[in-house]
């Protein structure tokens, strides 16, 4: 009962501040949440489990370069935080992102071939599937469903309808779901840099950590690649998004999901370490 109140006071807060920004705007909202963020994050989610999964990415980082990282990643957080109200700006604007190889998104799109599209909480990391729509991909998205009850339908809402229609709610029924948009010819795109569960753990930054194999399952059923997208924020507050090469996976390999996820999480750690900060490192990933 407790944490229904907490909850739906939390979420009374949130759409009273959505309101206010919507008012004064992109700019000005993302700086002053920049601020909070930078100021109050760490009183919300623990700093120990952040310098943590500093050390595991990088064991040598010196304390000052941590600080710099930690202070860049929750302004990342904060100005993310109040984009989600500006989502339908996005969906109408173009010069906000630079997409580095777009033919690449051309090239898949004329295979006419579902692919799965694998990325980690980078930057806006919404915008990515906003992107691949726009392009006139068919997508669907699985999603992890947010713990406050009274916030997650308007989140619902809001991936709806400015960044994909289709979407995937994690968890055995998704995984169904996910065969069926499959078996249409839709891709498939979701995050896999978070702790689930249900996953064995395989090697993640030479520790073991419980990681999806779904993208090594729907890659295996229906003999289709596996297309890494990185997306980092710029100085400016532009965006920079890459299609990466997909995961090279022999004839040999393609039954072994264990495998075949590891090298997914060894392309993680590679986007991860082209910039810390971009990624959001509040999660237990190694839990």
């Amino acid at each position: 009962m407790k944490k229904k109140i907490f909850h739906f006071l939390q979420s009374i807060i949130i759409y009273l501040l959505y309101s206010i920004c919507k008012i004064i705007g992109l700019k000005l909202s993302r700086v002053i949440f920049s601020f909070v963020f930078k100021k109050v994050g760490n009183f919300f989610k623990s700093k120990k489990i952040i310098i943590n999964n500093l050390n595991r990415i990088s064991p040598k980082i010196s304390n000052l370069e941590k600080d710099i990282i930690v202070s860049k990643m929750w302004s990342n957080y904060g100005k993310t935080f109040i984009e989600y109200i500006f989502l339908s700006t996005f969906k109408k604007k173009t010069d906000h992102i630079d997409i580095k190889n777009k033919k690449a998104i051309d090239e898949i799109l004329k295979k006419n071939k579902p692919v799965v599209f694998i990325s980690g909480h980078f930057a806006n990391y919404e915008l990515m599937s906003m992107e691949l729509i726009k392009a006139k991909a068919k997508l669907a998205i699985i999603y992890r469903p947010l713990n406050n009850i009274f916030l997650n339908p308007f989140m619902e809402y809001l991936r709806k309808k400015f960044v994909c229609e289709n979407q995937i709610k994690k968890g055995l029924n998704g995984v169904k779901e996910s065969l069926e948009y499959m078996k249409k010819g839709y891709s498939i795109a979701l995050m896999v840099d978070q702790r689930v569960s249900e996953g064995p753990r395989i090697d993640f930054f030479n520790t073991g950590a419980h990681t999806t194999t779904l993208p090594a399952q729907l890659s295996y059923r229906f003999d289709c690649d596996i297309v890494p997208i990185y997306i980092s924020r710029t100085q400016d507050d532009r965006f920079e998004m890459e299609i990466l090469d997909p995961i090279l996976i022999s004839d040999g390999e393609k039954k072994d999901k264990e495998l075949i996820t590891k090298k997914i999480n060894s392309a993680m750690e590679k986007l991860i370490l082209k910039d810390p900060s971009q990624w959001i490192l509040t999660h237990n990933r190694w839990k």
